[in-house]
């Protein structure tokens, strides 16, 4: 119940613009409490020495409003502990005095999740790594629903790297199968949203998700690459049997439709065999010519 109180507050807090002025208009008014303050020194009464004191007080007080800022850079404010807005706008700017302006980036942001060691869905060790881009949307719930925003994201990706790659496969073996290894774009689409989701309520916004590294763990790394080429070469030899067996059909085909010899079933095999040999064969095949009769 605790944890369901916790998230439906962070959703309620959103980002709003704090009051600000610009550069020029906060100088403006900076420059007439100066004004007024010379000016009861001036008159050098004991009333105007008193005013003139509580305008310096002002001015200073005044003065705490202005704040520079950068670009792709925010201020959050807080007046005494309670979040009244965010300065989003550069350069020079007046905002609220007695306030605490706290500088927060919005710009773009890489993160490198580094090599998990992970069992992927057939149960073999694997290793991988993500790099996560990445920026804040939300300044206000960035600030205050994570404690240390940067941590947080590197959990949540963690984790979330985690179960993705206990989920598929390293290599598809069966035709539908999402593999890590094979189906790339589509393992990337799945992290970027699973980061996302983990990150709803912090005012992080996911840009890219995408897998930097991934192959088998090296304990079994030698094995692995015995079985991919041994399915290699079952499926070179399934493609060399198929184009033999259409070319021994082919040949059987055109000579007893031309007419050029009859062969009895017997002959037939022998031919077939013959031709199977020669085609299916790793090694160049040797010919034996025949000065008689086949009969």
């Amino acid at each position: 119940m605790a944890v369901s109180s916790v998230t439906t507050n962070s959703k309620q807090m959103r980002e709003i613009e704090v009051f600000h002025l610009s550069g020029m208009a906060g100088l403006g008014g900076s420059f007439l409490i100066a004004l007024a303050a010379l000016g009861c020194w001036a008159a050098s009464t004991p009333v105007s020495m008193v005013i003139m004191g509580v305008l310096v007080a002002a001015f200073f007080v005044y003065n705490s409003g202005f704040v520079i800022n950068q670009p792709q850079e925010a201020k959050v404010v807080q007046f005494f502990g309670h979040y009244v807005g965010t300065l989003r706008a550069t350069g020079l700017c007046w905002t609220l005095p007695l306030t605490t302006k706290d500088r927060m980036s919005v710009r773009l942001r890489n993160f490198e999740c580094p090599r998990l060691k992970v069992n992927e869905a057939e149960g073999n060790p694997i290793e991988i790594a993500a790099i996560i881009v990445w920026k804040v949307v939300d300044t206000s719930q960035a600030s205050f629903n994570v404690e240390s925003l940067e941590t947080f994201l590197e959990k949540q990706t963690e984790s979330a790297l985690r179960m993705l790659a206990t989920k598929h496969p390293y290599d598809r073996h069966t035709k539908g199968d999402v593999s890590l290894h094979e189906n790339i774009d589509e393992i990337n689409e799945q992290l970027k949203l699973q980061v996302s989701l983990s990150l709803s309520g912090t005012g992080i916004e996911i840009i890219e998700a995408r897998i930097s590294h991934l192959a088998y763990a090296p304990e079994i790394a030698a094995a692995m690459l015995q079985r991919q080429q041994a399915q290699a070469i079952i499926a070179a030899r399934e493609k060399i049997v198929e184009g033999a067996v259409g070319m021994v059909e082919m040949a059987l085909t055109q000579l007893q439709k031309n007419g050029i010899v009859q062969l009895d079933e017997e002959r037939k095999a022998a031919m077939v065999s013959n031709l199977l040999v020669v085609l299916c064969s790793e090694r160049p095949s040797q010919p034996i010519v025949n000065t008689g009769s086949i009969y």
